[in-house]
């Protein structure tokens, strides 16, 4: 990470650059009404360790090093037997992040992991719900630095889900914006 004024912390940059520049767009009176980000939900679901239990440990490992705190399994609420799941199976790991942990994640997330990705021409902009959340996928876990690409077995993705209190997409974004996130231009 670049030090300076090239590169502000996250939390430095929503302070110093968004808060005022969504104040006048928007037309806040309050810094407090200001749009802010509130946590990001990382989501590993994992089909494939129903079978093989060593996966799932490995993943858990994984995880645990990429956000820098222990993840939760989650468990199957009904059996399915296509999948040969049955209730109250592990199926998937999950890792809320809050201040400080989602701030150092985000600063990773935008300046290393994305430019490292295969073929990155930015993120969709169209992936925000209607709350202003914005959900994204990637493919493969292992554009995290913390990864040892001579450990790896199995590649797997993961579900990034960042949470605003945004009250629709336009703020949202808006705010993720200026926040340096890479949004894709129209082609």
């Amino acid at each position: 990470m670049q030090r300076g004024n090239i590169m502000l912390k996250l939390n430095e940059k929503y302070k110093k650059e968004a808060v005022p520049q969504l104040k006048e767009e928007f037309g806040y009176k309050n810094n407090l009404a200001v749009p802010r980000l509130e946590k990001v939900v990382i989501n590993i679901g994992l089909g494939r360790a129903v079978a093989d239990s060593k996966i799932f440990g490995q993943v858990e490992e994984d995880l645990k090093l990429i956000t820098g705190q222990k993840p939760i399994k989650t468990y199957a609420r009904k059996s399915i037997s296509g999948f040969k799941i049955r209730q109250g199976m592990p199926i998937g790991l999950v890792v809320t992040l809050r201040k400080k942990r989602m701030c150092d994640f985000l600063e990773k997330l935008i300046n290393i992991v994305l430019p490292r990705m295969r073929d990155f021409r930015g993120i969709k902009s169209a992936a925000f719900d209607k709350s202003g959340n914005y959900n994204l996928g990637l493919s493969e876990h292992i554009v995290f630095p913390e990864i040892d690409y001579e450990k790896v077995t199995e590649i797997y993705g993961l579900e990034i889900n960042i949470a605003t209190t945004a009250k629709n997409r336009e703020e949202a974004k808006r705010l993720l914006d200026l926040l340096g996130f890479p949004f894709a231009t129209l082609r």
